[in-house]
């Protein structure tokens, strides 16, 4: 790997002891420059997403053992463990999934405590969640998911109830389903009760003791998990809202319109369309074998393409891989090309050439209302 000049050694001390995979001297660094720890570089990587995107494992324990965080998103909001994945490294994949599951455990469990004197001293109520998929389509709104969840509070007591379990085979699978959660402030219990088949699943943890045998090395991911994650695509879905547009809704016939109103609980309600609000899809598969790429595109759901799905493919094609930084060609970009600010790489970058299919569904469709004055 090329050396760093002092100047950009100066600027981003922690990138360029992690470009040159000195572990050694990003310990010494890290003790004076602690909280620079989540610093980004001119392309949008903390040091420990710039050590996982080069595969540098042993820098990659130094940053975690210093707090690195293991959630947080790069440029391309890809966080941490999704690079480790696109690496295809069995070992990176477990240190990065072994960490994240220890900061998740030990927050979760943290909070309980203080969760549950919210729940307690919040008044009891029951409501009902609807929520249905549509389409401009005939009769395919009859197959699209739909389902109302219902929800008690008592004390520090929770209750939900549904039916829509999941999908398969073009299929949408119903059961009715309880989740009842109680708690005491010490114990706690979940049950999990299927009205089908008359089965109650139960699951009974004392919180302090839980907490105290959250340990980094119990969180051990199993092999299972790992091979899956490997042999599995990257996918990240969110909702892009760069051009959202309000309108208010219409009703009436014959050209006579006047803007819509609805009455909710009780409330005059104005209606709003919203517009220009897009369902993205990004899908990464560089660390798949040809045979699983194959088997995921033969896995598609077809309703996508009648949902209106625009589909968009990014790959590295021919000798581009060669342009890329990699452990068997780090040299391809030279550490002034890539802390450079002002510098194009173009389509280069470091790290195993990305595979990246979009989806995206245009002009999801969305209603606001807005609570102007009870009827």
């Amino acid at each position: 790997m090329a050396n760093v000049s002092e100047d950009i050694r100066e600027k981003f001390p922690l990138h360029s002891a992690v470009w040159e995979n000195d572990f050694r001297k990003l310990e010494e660094e890290l003790r004076s420059l602690q909280n620079e720890i989540e610093t980004m570089d001119p392309r949008g990587r903390t040091p420990l997403h710039l050590a996982v995107s080069l595969g540098h494992l042993e820098t990659v324990r130094v940053l975690l053992r210093h707090g690195a965080q293991v959630t947080k998103e790069n440029a391309h909001n890809w966080t941490v463990l999704q690079e480790a994945v696109s690496t295809g490294d069995p070992e990176m994949v477990q240190l990065v999934l072994q960490r994240r599951d220890y900061l998740k455990a030990s927050t979760a469990l943290g909070g309980v405590p203080e969760l549950l004197l919210k729940i307690r001293e919040s008044p009891d109520f029951y409501m009902e969640m609807k929520w249905e998929f549509t389409s401009w389509i005939p009769l395919l709104s009859r197959i699209c998911p739909s389902d109302v969840c219902r929800i008690w509070k008592s004390g520090a007591c929770l209750r939900v109830d549904t039916t829509l379990l999941g999908f398969e085979n073009m299929t949408w699978i119903r059961g009715r389903r309880s989740y009842i959660f109680r708690g005491d402030g010490s114990c706690a219990e979940l049950m999990e009760m299927n009205h089908d088949d008359g089965v109650v699943d139960v699951e009974r943890f004392n919180i302090s003791q839980e907490v105290e045998d959250v340990t980094l090395e119990s969180m051990q991911p199993a092999e299972q998990e790992v091979a899956k994650r490997l042999t599995t695509p990257i996918v990240n879905t969110y909702l892009d809202t760069k051009n959202i547009a309000f309108e208010r809704s219409k009703s009436g016939i014959w050209g006579w319109k006047t803007d819509k109103t609805e009455v909710v609980n009780g409330f005059e309600s104005k209606v709003f369309n919203v517009n220009n609000v897009n369902v993205v899809i990004r899908t990464r598969t560089e660390h798949l074998t040809d045979e699983e790429k194959t088997r995921i595109k033969s896995e598609r759901n077809v309703l996508e393409s009648l949902l209106g799905t625009v589909e968009q493919h990014i790959s590295a094609q021919g000798d581009l891989t060669l342009e890329y930084a990699t452990a068997t060609n780090p040299t391809a970009i030279t550490p002034e090309e890539y802390f450079d600010p002002d510098f194009d790489l173009g389509d280069r970058d470091i790290g195993r050439p990305i595979e990246l299919t979009i989806r995206t569904q245009n002009n999801f469709p969305c209603k606001l209302w807005d609570l102007s004055k009870k009827t």
